[in-house]
């Protein structure tokens, strides 16, 4: 049983999280280590991570949602086949060494940061590429892939993805990113609740802080637009680049 003040740290880390994962993904590279510090056992920390996350998910898309900034005809399209990838990333996972894909993700994820902070990376609306079905689906597919496979920063690599590659505004990108978040971490957090492995003393206070956070989180990313979100997101690179980086080359 933790104590009243770890809890608190670990639900302070969760509303932090939670905020910035409303606008640019990234919020378990916040969680992740600070369930970490209280002395939780690491699997008890990925079911605790999951289920507040998941709820705190839920409030932001439901946010963005109402005000009509998901792009339902790339998530509807695509959340089938975004599942299928993560379904056989797992797999792959269980066969296959992922140090030389941690390495090469940090090795790139440099370029991704630099590009984003560039004047005028701003390249949706009037860019956006044909949603051909294929386009879609293979887009979706390889981001549940590497999700299934590796996962750290998937939110934010989502919308990069839905950025640069078909050409939303990164508001309407992190809103959509939302929908295929919520359905991996819906996916984790039942089957750590089927196995009892949450700890609800924690997890509750947590998934309080999470909701708080994402729906401040995607009040602020509405009233900011895109701009802000870019900076947001720039943060979240630079998080997730700094961990890979030592993982596995430190």
């Amino acid at each position: 049983m933790l104590s009243l003040s770890l809890i608190a740290f670990a639900s302070l880390a969760a509303f932090l999280a939670g905020f910035i994962d409303a606008i640019a993904g990234g919020g378990g590279l916040i969680t992740l280590p600070a369930l970490l510090l209280t002395g939780i056992p690491p699997h008890h920390v990925l079911a605790v991570n999951k289920v507040s996350s998941s709820l705190g998910t839920a409030s932001a898309l439901s946010s963005f949602a109402l005000r009509g900034l998901v792009r339902f005809d790339i998530a509807l399209r695509g959340i089938a086949f975004s599942l299928l990838g993560a379904f056989l990333g797992s797999i792959i996972a269980l066969h296959v060494d992922n140090e030389l894909l941690g390495k090469i993700l940090a090795a790139m994820l440099p370029l991704a940061f630099v590009l984003t902070l560039l004047p005028g990376a701003d390249r949706g609306g009037k860019k956006e590429r044909p949603l051909s079905f294929l386009r879609i689906a293979l887009l979706t597919f390889s981001i549940g892939l590497y999700d299934g496979f590796f996962g750290p920063g998937t939110g934010t690599i989502l919308i990069l993805i839905f950025h640069w590659l078909i050409g939303l505004d990164l508001l309407h990108a992190s809103a959509t990113a939302k929908v295929f978040n919520l359905a991996s971490n819906c996916a984790s957090a039942v089957t750590f609740i089927v196995e009892g492995a949450v700890l609800w003393s924690v997890a509750l206070p947590m998934a309080l802080a999470s909701i708080s956070g994402n729906i401040l989180g995607s009040r602020f990313a509405i009233i900011r637009g895109n701009v802000w979100i870019r900076h947001v997101l720039s943060f979240s690179l630079f998080l997730l680049t700094l961990s890979l980086l030592f993982k596995y080359f430190f």
